[in-house]
């Protein structure tokens, strides 16, 4: 007879170490990288000043000042960072920058994850004549030139209001950032579907769409956040460049790169409109930059 106490059962099982999952472990490793780290705090920053800066600033983003006209940064009327050649507050104009360009980078990244993900999730699944069909699509659209497909839709579908222009960015540049991760998800399907998990769905009478947005896809977020983390800097690249050309953002709307399209113009008699914007943009595009080098480092199943 054993002199174990009856109640060792139970303690025992109190003590028993939990496992952790793939995302704590991830989370736990990007704690421990220090520019990841660093990263985050910077860019919640920039977002809390994108999202209620242009509210909580002295002056709005629309004002025109028509006797500050140019004037360099100055603590008087509290214009920290001077104005541009209408006389409107560069504070102000570019926290209204900096939200538009990263709401750009969210929208055209979701528009690219839920086109994305679901194309490559159900050509790696299925396979056969379908899989050939649509990367073939992809590959046809892969041969288009990025800025050259989104100038074409911007300049076909011209239109005055500038918040139908916001939206037909994110449409524009979401519609074409889709391809990269089409190809990465149906990777990740292709090595899915055979496994044991996927052999059950089907036994227990799960259909093919149920299989791939119940099982496949929760199984590939991993890759899929990484790219949502790296692809928000390109997208916003690709934001300021058209901004830039004159095909992005416009007026009353103002974006980063608008600002410093509008800045290198006056680069010789107000330098600050050009360093004061280049700059937000640096910041912004090192830390989403570093952060998503430290997702992918975190989410690396070599480093469990």
């Amino acid at each position: 007879m054993s002199d174990i106490p009856t109640d060792a059962a139970p303690a025992a099982a109190s003590h028993a170490v939990k496992g952790r999952s793939l995302w704590d472990d991830a989370r736990r490793r990007l704690m421990r990288n220090p520019a990841a780290v660093a990263s985050l705090c910077v860019l919640a920053v920039l977002v809390f000043l994108a999202a209620f800066g242009p509210m909580l600033w002295v002056h709005p983003v629309d004002e025109i000042f028509r006797d500050r006209v140019g004037i360099p940064p100055t603590f008087d009327n509290w214009h920290i960072l001077g104005t541009d050649t209408e006389g409107r507050d560069l504070m102000a104009r570019t926290l209204f920058g900096l939200r538009i360009s990263l709401l750009v980078g969210l929208a055209a990244t979701l528009v690219a994850l839920i086109i994305g993900v679901t194309w490559g999730a159900i050509a790696g699944f299925f396979g056969g004549a379908i899989d050939d069909l649509m990367m073939r699509i992809v590959d046809v659209l892969y041969a288009i030139p990025f800025i050259f497909f989104v100038i074409v839709l911007m300049t076909m579908i011209d239109t005055p209001d500038p918040f139908l222009k916001l939206m037909l960015i994110f449409v524009a540049i979401g519609a074409v950032e889709w391809l990269t991760m089409a190809r990465i998800v149906r990777g990740q399907t292709i090595a899915l579907r055979k496994k044991e998990f996927v052999e059950a769905a089907r036994a227990a009478g799960a259909s093919p769409l149920a299989i791939v947005f119940r099982h496949i896809v929760p199984n590939v977020l991993g890759p899929v956040v990484v790219f949502a983390t790296l692809n928000i800097p390109v997208i916003i690249l690709a934001e300021s460049f058209l901004s830039f050309i004159g095909l992005g953002v416009q007026e009353p709307l103002t974006s980063l790169g608008r600002l410093i399209s509008d800045g290198a113009r006056q680069m010789i008699n107000a330098p600050w409109m050009l360093f004061v914007p280049a700059v937000t943009m640096l910041l912004t595009l090192l830390a989403l930059n570093f952060l998503g080098d430290g997702v992918r480092d975190a989410l690396d199943p070599k480093e469990r």
